[in-house]
């Protein structure tokens, strides 16, 4: 990795909430991926997500934890590249993994993933909390490129989190916290300058956990858009016993190594979250 490149991420990361990196990985991590993406939507775990009803065309689908079933994926996460720019991006001395989600947006995919942040799903609190963005095709605004809402994390405030389905069960738990609803589509766009990057794979985007971002359907009728969303955690994150995060659905919990202990306040050293 070019280290200006780098370092031109960093700040844009902290004044922007998004940046790209070109060519983090390499062809051999391409294609290992791209096997590792299809046994995991061949065999999903009790987790996974179909966003699309039945009845309409296209597919999407997303996973939680898959590293922890699936050797490549724990690779990916663990021992790729990935870690070291997530430790510099954070200004962090260490990197945890958090958790990975795979999101996969098949040719003719109509559904959105709404305007949302991460952090309101997690359990976690800090400043040094990161998503990666990994995407294993050619993505353009067609094929669902992510946008980010520029700048909107400096806000520092939480929002209520969006189910990105109303059949997948997370809307009742999200219920749960009471934030103040999100702005819609609209008002972010009115208010913020609106960044998407288009990425050849091997490119990764980096973004805060505060940032508003959103991605429309895949509309290219011959571009698949296999991504995995990877979220590390640095030095200062600890773990939030808030109610009304993702980690409480019972599917989640269920497929974890092991049962959570943590209490509000702990740093995340459990095998559940490793070293990375």
């Amino acid at each position: 990795m070019d280290q200006n490149a780098i370092e031109a991420a960093r700040a844009a990361y902290r004044c922007d909430g998004a940046a790209v990196v070109r060519g983090v990985l390499d062809t051999a991590w391409i294609a290992r991926m791209r096997d590792a993406v299809e046994r995991a939507i061949a065999a999903p775990s009790g987790a996974s997500v179909e966003y699309t009803p039945q009845d309409k065309e296209g597919r999407y689908v997303g996973d939680f934890f898959v590293w922890m079933r699936d050797p490549d994926f724990a690779a990916l996460m663990l021992e790729s590249p990935l870690p070291a720019l997530a430790r510099v991006i954070m200004e962090s001395r260490e990197s945890r993994l958090f958790y990975d989600q795979l999101l996969v947006k098949e040719p003719g995919t109509q559904e959105h993933t709404p305007w949302h942040q991460d952090l309101p799903y997690w359990p976690v609190r800090g400043e040094q909390i990161l998503s990666i963005w990994v995407g294993l095709d050619p993505v353009t605004v067609e094929s669902g490129a992510v946008q980010y809402a520029r700048g909107s994390h400096l806000e520092g405030k939480l929002y209520a989190p969006r189910a990105f389905s109303t059949t997948s069960g997370f809307g009742e738990l999200y219920a749960k916290r009471g934030f103040d609803p999100a702005p819609d589509e609209a008002a972010l766009r009115k208010r913020y300058d609106i960044l998407s990057f288009e990425t050849e794979p091997g490119d990764v985007i980096v973004h805060h956990p505060l940032t508003f971002h959103f991605s429309a359907g895949n509309l290219s009728r011959d571009t698949r858009r296999r991504a995995i969303a990877i979220r590390y955690l640095g030095d200062d994150a600890r773990w939030d016993a808030r109610q009304g995060t993702f980690m409480d659905k019972e599917s989640v919990r269920t497929i974890l190594r092991e049962p959570v202990t943590l209490r509000d306040g702990d740093p995340l050293c459990e095998p559940n979250f490793p070293r990375c």
